[in-house]
């Protein structure tokens, strides 16, 4: 008999600081489950700004002030609130030497990544060449020097950056996620049956997992404080009862 495995979907964007707390939240929770090599994870694309410029010259400080009206005061304490948490998953964000950038160029190469069976390593490359390292991630040399350290071979991942290859794929990655009612990031859909919005702890993660590879049920929110098999959750088309930090079209929280 063939062994069950559990499927997760995680809709993210690199140039989102809770989905790289997140990220690291959710593999620790995996780390500690007995089942832990029978969960397929897949991860999505998701845009939070698909209008800012492929390169844009300032801080991060300064395109949350200009680019979408934020007060000064409030960027510079959710920046520190959200490096805070980041320290406590290992992560240093720096984010005076971050280079804001589109990422669409990014998700193609993640496809082009998932391909070869790496697209988790490249995810985590451009993550830290984002948040820690204050790499251009929407420069194309530095794309391709990531591609290769994750192991994919440079002639194809030249040949995405000199394409549009993936395009359609990434742009089917928003879909879903409107299909889905997702409004923020990251957001992952256990089994296609339970979905945890934001940057949850580790112990709801183990815990939503855990419920996910034991049941069959409809996709269900799971909230700090719940336990994703209470009744009464939302369906996959109204996620927005979640109160997990997320980062949305118009900032984080």
């Amino acid at each position: 008999m063939t062994s069950p495995r559990l499927a997760v979907d995680i809709w993210s964007d690199i140039a989102c600081p809770w989905c790289f707390i997140g990220k690291r939240r959710f593999e620790s929770a995996l780390d500690t489950l007995e089942f832990r090599d029978q969960v397929d994870v897949t991860w999505h694309s998701y845009q939070l700004d698909p209008s800012l410029p492929a390169h844009y010259d300032g801080t991060e400080a300064e395109y949350l002030a200009q680019m979408k009206g934020m007060d000064p005061a409030q960027v510079a304490q959710m920046l520190a609130h959200v490096s805070g948490q980041a320290v406590g998953e290992g992560l240093a964000y720096d984010f005076e030497a971050l280079r804001p950038a589109n990422s669409f160029t990014a998700h193609r190469l993640l496809h082009l990544a998932a391909e070869h069976g790496v697209a988790g390593a490249l995810k985590e490359l451009l993550l830290s060449a984002h948040f820690e390292q204050g790499l251009d991630t929407g420069d194309p040399e530095v794309l391709r020097a990531l591609g290769a350290d994750a192991g994919i071979p440079d002639d194809a991942v030249v040949q995405v950056l000199d394409s549009e290859a993936y395009r359609d794929e990434v742009e089917a990655d928003f879909a879903q996620a409107r299909a889905l009612g997702i409004s923020g990031v990251p957001f992952f859909v256990l089994d296609m049956k339970y979905g945890i919005s934001g940057a949850q702890p580790a112990e709801l993660f183990a815990e939503a997992l855990t419920t996910a590879w034991q049941e069959k049920a409809p996709l269900t929110m799971v909230n700090a404080g719940t336990t994703a098999g209470n009744d009464g959750g939302n369906d996959a088309g109204a996620p927005a009862g979640a109160d997990g930090q997320v980062c949305g079209p118009e900032g984080c929280n």
